[in-house]
């Protein structure tokens, strides 16, 4: 893995070249504009159990739900909440819809010579299914979900497995990510870390090797990805 650091920020300089041998994809906020269902189920959920939205807000993005519902609700309550809130996102899908060059990005992964490539999401899979169908975006063959790992992110096990299952070290991988808890989970095992800013602005997103608006401006080639400023 190459990665030119720094070339890359917002409004960066010129084209970047960084060279991977596979691609790990999060999903919400990367992928698909889910936020609004994610703040209404969330909210919904926070009236059910007496919390406080806006911390739960200020918690829950890029990470599991269990883990965040595991520090708000005693053991004995945990598995009807984290059972009510998978029920509250299934059944919201409005507005869901792809990223900017999320769906131009998957179709040039399409190919017999493309970069291979995988989701890692902290969504389950039921969710993440439902999420990616209402954007109009395909699944890969190999997908982390929440059901596959012990510790979510920021812990780097998803992305590590991610790398594990394609067959490749996560060393030579790069990560798409729009979360701080998604980039420290990536920086953590070792990959490259490309964040875009559709969730949370630049300065909460530093620790990534590059920070973009959006994927319209990332190109896969076989061998890694192109960064460049948008047209």
């Amino acid at each position: 893995m190459d990665v030119l650091p720094g070339r890359a920020r917002r409004g960066g300089l010129a084209p970047v070249k960084i060279e991977c041998a596979a691609l790990l994809v999060d999903v919400d906020g990367t992928l698909v504009h889910s936020g609004a269902a994610v703040e209404r189920s969330w909210r919904r959920w926070s009236a059910e159990y007496g919390a406080d939205p806006e911390r739960v807000l200020e918690m829950c993005h890029g990470r599991r739900s269990e883990d965040t519902i595991a520090e708000l609700v005693g053991p004995a309550e945990r598995p009807a909440a984290v059972a009510l809130l998978k029920r509250l996102e299934l059944t919201d899908l409005d507005g869901v819809v792809a990223c900017p060059g999320a769906a131009e990005l998957l179709a040039a992964l399409d190919g017999r010579d493309a970069l291979p490539w995988a989701l890692v999401t902290s969504c389950g899979v039921e969710l993440v299914t439902a999420r990616m169908a209402a954007a109009g975006l395909p699944l890969p063959t190999v997908m982390i979900t929440a059901e596959r790992v012990r510790h979510g992110k920021p812990d780097p096990e998803c992305y590590r497995l991610g790398a594990e299952a394609l067959g490749v070290p996560a060393a030579d991988c790069a990560v798409l990510e729009d979360a701080p808890a998604g980039v420290a989970s990536g920086r953590a095992a070792g990959a490259a870390v490309v964040a875009v800013t559709t969730t949370f602005p630049a300065g909460d997103l530093g620790d990534a090797h590059a920070v973009l608006e959006s994927l319209t401006q990332v190109r896969p080639e076989p061998d890694g990805l192109v960064l460049a400023a948008r047209p």
